[in-house]
């Protein structure tokens, strides 16, 4: 059974996710800024789920946790970097430092998760890394730009370090879930029904992980549309944003 660390998963998708990793028996280490939905699994899963409150904008926070699991668990399979922070402003409105604070969560995590985790999969000669990506950063949106750039960022890292380590056994990958009834995206202007259940696409992805695919998606529907999502690319983000804004002033 794969043993996973998985930064953000106090809540929405990335709980559901280590939910549904730890009821298929696998060993989970969760990384996040608060750990308080998680008591209930803990309890239920105590020899099988460790839990770090952790800053994943900080290396060295992120580098004592990967540390730990490894002593617990005898090594790290998966790595997954799921905590994300989202500004829904526009570009006049957006400063350097918000630019610089989304870019150090969700780029700058990615890179401090994988830099820590890197020699322990190097010493078993395997392990598979995945960044949690997302539509807007391939078809762009409105009022979204911070966010989406930190995702395209990972898309770019993520196929670099394929290269990179190809002959290592260590493989990197995308997860790309639909737009989901989160906390990060309850600010979008859009009906609650377009959004997708959290529970639904935590265990749909967490079923698809072991799949040995670039993309990771929770089902075929989804796998679809973030293939259409790449071949028209800014069509789609014109029209989606178009959509939401003739929502937005209803």
């Amino acid at each position: 059974m794969p043993r996973i660390i998985l930064t953000g998963g106090n809540e929405g998708i990335g709980f559901y996710m280590t939910s549904q990793f730890l009821k298929d028996g696998h060993m989970v280490a969760v990384l996040d800024l608060k750990l308080g939905h998680l008591t209930a699994l803990k309890e239920k899963y105590n020899d099988s789920l460790l839990l770090f409150e952790c800053d994943v904008s900080n290396p060295q926070t992120i580098i004592q946790s990967v540390d730990d699991t490894v002593c617990a668990f005898g090594g790290i399979d998966y790595a997954i970097h799921n905590a994300c922070k989202c500004l829904f402003t526009g570009l006049e409105d957006t400063t350097d430092d918000d630019y610089k604070s989304v870019f150090n969560v969700n780029y700058h995590g990615a890179i401090n998760l994988t830099r820590a985790v890197l020699p322990t999969m190097k010493k078993q000669a395997g392990g598979r890394i995945f960044y949690t990506s997302s539509g807007v950063c391939v078809m762009g949106f409105v009022n979204i730009s911070a966010y989406a750039s930190s995702k395209g960022a990972l898309e770019t890292l993520a196929k670099c370090m394929n290269i990179e380590y190809q002959n290592t056994g260590i493989t990197f990958h995308l997860i790309h879930p639909p737009l989901t009834k989160t906390t990060s995206a309850k600010p979008l202007p859009v009906p609650e029904e377009f959004k997708a259940d959290p529970q639904k696409v935590g265990i749909g992805i967490a079923k698809n992980i072991h799949k040995k695919r670039f993309i990771i998606c929770h089902s075929f529907a989804q796998r679809l549309q973030t293939r259409m999502a790449y071949l028209f690319s800014l069509k789609l983000g014109k029209f989606m944003s178009k959509m939401t804004g003739q929502y937005s002033k209803k």
